[in-house]
């Protein structure tokens, strides 16, 4: 189980890209790829044509993992511990989603979400 960060999901599209190299192995190894709702969220919020929307969309083989109570209090969890920095709320949202899912988060923003690593979020390691 894989959950995926708005980048992957943006630059799966791009043919040749290390995330839609990763995309392409993962869904054919078989891997069951998520997507937490608030990554989806920023995805749609685009620009973004729907034959995108729908090419991205079948990669995630998992699903769009909704944002339920246990994600929310996870995601909460991680913004006050550190520190309650605004630009962040989403990113705490996307890592309380996969802590909570017991899952690796594939991004391409190590080093916003390194931050999260303390609190229990595994990255998977960049290639």
């Amino acid at each position: 189980m894989i959950y995926v960060d708005t980048n992957y999901l943006i630059r799966g599209l791009l043919k040749d890209s290390k995330e839609a190299t990763e995309l392409t192995q993962w869904y054919e190894s078989g891997d069951l790829i998520f997507s937490p709702a608030p990554a989806w969220y920023e995805f749609l919020c685009g620009p973004v044509t729907m034959p995108q929307v729908s090419i991205i969309r079948a990669f995630l083989s998992g699903g769009i993992s909704p944002f339920d109570e246990q994600q929310a209090a996870q995601a909460a969890h991680l913004y006050n511990a550190i520190g309650r920095v605004r630009q962040f709320r989403i990113d705490a949202m996307i890592a309380g989603s996969a802590i909570s899912a017991g899952a690796p988060l594939a991004t391409s923003n190590t080093q916003d979400f390194r931050r999260f690593v303390p609190y229990g979020l595994t990255l998977i390691p960049a290639r």
